[in-house]
């Protein structure tokens, strides 16, 4: 009998399991894309995970609270039962916060409106105007002004996401961290906005949130750039 023996790489590919462990974040819902296959996966509360590989494979592990971290596929690891992947945790840069001597005073405390009561935006006044008699509420309806201004409202929330999420990110962020070009920068804002989840988040001021949701929104929207082209 002839046993041969071949030198190379394994171009067999396998489903493998491993483990993140890092020892103060969250190693839940971890980012793990195959750079060769563009296959993904995610961990679960534990930090395991299944993905298919093949010897060669580069695996890039990313989440908001931790450092990327990129693993190539060995031989080694196609026969191990599970690898083990150590992350480092995230240090966030967190911007100034400026605090007002004044910001207790409110039109509340001043007596100039009742505590409790529901407080406007100059959109939203428009609409409770046009709403605000039976007479002008059937005439609005039937010129269709109070949809207009119910427009007006939402674009108005818009802008005002859109004002805190050029607040909430330097240009360093976008385009190191998420490598969206300069030039792309205000297109992903506008596109992040639209996104109901995060924009609930915005409006929260989850910023924790915020940064794992833009992950995945930039992932998405560097495909759509691509696609342009």
């Amino acid at each position: 009998m002839t046993v041969q023996i071949g030198f190379g790489q394994n171009n067999t590919s396998k489903e493998i399991t491993g483990q993140i462990f890092e020892q103060s974040s969250n190693v839940e819902g971890v980012n793990i894309i195959n750079n060769t296959t563009q296959v993904t996966a995610v961990s679960n509360a534990a930090g395991i995970f299944s993905i298919v590989v093949k010897e060669g494979d580069v695996l890039v592990f990313s989440a908001v609270n931790l450092e990327p971290f990129k693993r190539r596929i060995t031989v080694q690891d196609l026969n191990s039962d599970s690898i083990v992947i150590k992350m480092a945790a995230k240090e966030i840069e967190l911007k100034e916060v400026i605090v007002n001597d004044n910001g207790g005073i409110t039109a509340e405390n001043l007596g100039v409106i009742p505590y409790g009561q529901k407080k406007y935006t100059p959109a939203e006044r428009k609409v409770y105007t046009a709403n605000s008699t039976p007479g002008d509420k059937l005439l609005n309806a039937i010129s269709g002004r109070t949809a207009m201004l119910k427009k007006e409202v939402n674009v108005e929330k818009k802008e005002m996401l859109f004002r805190k999420i050029e607040y909430l990110f330097d240009e360093n962020y976008y385009t190191e961290r998420l490598k969206i070009p300069v030039a792309d920068i205000k297109g992903f804002q506008l596109y992040c906005v639209d996104d109901p989840e995060f924009a609930v988040s915005l409006d929260t001021k989850n910023k924790t949130m915020s940064m794992f949701l833009i992950t995945d929104l930039a992932r998405k929207y560097l495909i759509i750039l691509e696609n342009e082209k």
